[in-house]
């Protein structure tokens, strides 16, 4: 199967080589995940344009800046919304002293914020980027914090410019008013600065400000060795409980780089507990967004809290933990099912088996609500097109009615040997993710009570949790792998260089591209909407800062 997706995978990569000038690629090369294309710096524009119109490579999922001893490179993760198979990276190598590149936001919009990052912590520029300038660190940090000549103990106390009123130059008729929305406010679930601009009671501007969680995890997994030493970091990217679900983003690149293959008995429990995961990230989702826009906190709320508790108590059993599972394993899983499992299986069923009603009480509550309804039908508005040129994935895109999702269409796990469906909504609004997220706790259900069924019959000794996996990890290679995460498409690409440790260590949070789309989303529309359309996002702010 891989063989044949890379042959298909070359095949439009020769097609696309074809239509480029001779002087825009420099070179070819093999990563773990697609082939990789390098190209003039000077060519960016013209490459990415020819590459989205004749492969059709509509998504730009992730861009990775990062030094050489020689040079600094851009990687840009290509690939489709209608066709994950269609993979490219296209790779941006510069000059040591002079670090510019051609900026690829007029050709995917989503490279914007990630050219942002580039530039803040590596300090590559981008030409005709329409606003580069640090998106992480305040304006007056000094130096860009992953190049190799920076020094870690330089004082940063600089005098501040006089800060400039942000509506001096506004043209606009009447009169316009700067309101700052956090970045300690409830509304903006955890530390997120909103910069908005009213024209009377309606949004003319809003401006995500990001960067008061950053936590150097992608530094930190640098420094950590590949077996054991990086994988309590993912859960903390997200506290919503979907830290399965990035465990495995972690899990999948490296088996991939390393060449380990996980066994069909730990394939079952990862996806068993990456479903009850999801539940626990969408169900809290629900809860938060009844509480922003309808002030649900006696019902709705406790519900979810109460369902919640639930599923952390499966977790429980099978992890340890609540929060921080740190279950999955290079190869495989930790451990086993807890014992006695019969009692593991009733309880689970005794949770999908109610669920269904459960859910009934949450439309009732919520979806039936004619207040919710007004305030989040024809709300937070996204098309398919503007989704796709922000790089949106997960319930975001598919509530905009893209047909999008890992699970199916880069499978991994145990999941295309089970029956379960895309849930996508054609509204394009706030209620619209509301309804995605419900009915993916359904298919998450459906999932598990399969996983459950297959686990009761499976042969004692075929129970194998973990692959045989060396002690000492020291591969070699470039790859980019990524899962369905519960926000969307969580990636990470590792440049491993032979040694214990990676050479770069890049995370691709989905919440990060999908929170970028709020200013396109919210103008227009009124303080109130503008609330209740960053809750739809359901963005997760150490996942965005890292």
């Amino acid at each position: 199967m891989q063989r044949q997706r890379r042959s298909t995978t070359d095949q439009f990569v020769n097609e696309v080589v074809t239509a480029l000038p001779d002087d825009a690629i420099v070179s070819r090369e093999s990563h773990g995940n697609a082939p990789a294309l390098v190209i003039r710096a000077d060519h960016v524009r013209k490459v990415l344009s020819t590459v989205r119109s004749e492969a059709g490579l509509d998504h730009c999922s992730c861009v990775t800046a990062q030094e050489y001893d020689d040079r600094f490179e851009t990687v840009y993760h290509l690939t489709s919304y209608d066709d994950r198979t269609r993979e490219l990276s296209v790779v941006v190598p510069t000059t040591n002293d002079d670090p510019v590149s051609e900026s690829a936001a007029p050709v995917y919009r989503t490279a914007e914020w990630h050219e942002r990052e580039a530039y803040d912590l590596v300090g590559i520029e981008y030409e005709d980027h329409p606003d580069l300038r640090r998106i992480l660190l305040p304006e007056t940090w000094q130096g860009h914090p992953l190049r190799t000549e920076y020094d870690q103990d330089q004082p940063q106390v600089v005098t501040l410019r006089e800060h400039a009123n942000p509506v001096r130059n506004d043209s606009r008729q009447g009169d316009t008013m700067f309101l700052n929305i956090g970045p300690h406010h409830p509304s903006t679930h955890g530390v997120l600065h909103l910069e908005a601009v009213l024209d009377g009671e309606r949004v003319a501007d809003v401006e995500p400000d990001i960067g008061y969680i950053h936590r150097c995890e992608e530094q930190m997994c640098q420094r950590g060795t590949y077996r054991h030493q990086i994988m309590p970091y993912p859960d903390r990217w997200d506290w919503g409980g979907a830290g399965l679900l990035n465990e495995w983003a972690y899990a999948r690149v490296i088996e991939d780089l390393a060449d380990i293959d996980v066994p069909e008995y730990a394939k079952v429990i990862r996806t068993m507990s990456a479903e009850l995961s999801r539940i626990l990230s969408h169900l809290l989702a629900t809860a938060m967004y009844a509480l922003d826009v309808s002030g649900e906190f006696t019902a709705a709320f406790m519900y979810g809290f109460r369902d919640r508790e639930v599923v952390q108590d499966l977790l429980e059993d099978l992890t340890g933990q609540r929060m921080m599972f740190n279950y999955f394993r290079v190869g495989g899983v930790v451990w086993d099912l807890p014992e006695p499992r019969e009692e593991f299986f009733e309880d689970v069923r005794a949770f999908t088996d109610v669920l269904p009603r459960k859910l009934e009480e949450y439309h009732n509550l919520l979806t039936s609500n004619e207040v919710f309804q007004v305030r989040c039908v024809d709300t937070g508005e996204l098309p398919p097109e503007v989704a796709k040129q922000y790089g949106c994935t997960g319930p975001v895109a598919r509530g905009s009615g893209i047909d999008y999702d890992l699970r199916r269409d880069d499978s991994y796990g145990y999941y295309d040997r089970l029956e379960w469906d895309v849930v996508t909504e054609d509204g394009c609004d706030n209620f619209a993710r509301v309804l995605v997220r419900l009915r993916e706790i359904e298919e998450s259900a459906a999932i598990v009570e399969q996983c459950v069924d297959l686990l009761e019959d499976w042969p004692t000794e075929e129970r194998v949790c973990q692959a045989n996996v060396p002690r000492t990890l020291k591969p070699s290679g470039e790859c980019y792998r990524a899962v369905e995460g519960a926000k969307g498409e969580l990636g990470i690409y590792i440049r491993a260089d032979g040694t214990e440790t990676p050479a770069r260590f890049k995370i691709r949070g989905p919440s990060f591209s999908n929170l970028s789309a709020l200013p396109a989303m919210a103008e227009g529309e009124y303080v109130p909407d503008l609330v209740a359309t960053l809750g739809s996002l359901d963005t997760i702010m150490g996942e965005v800062d890292r």
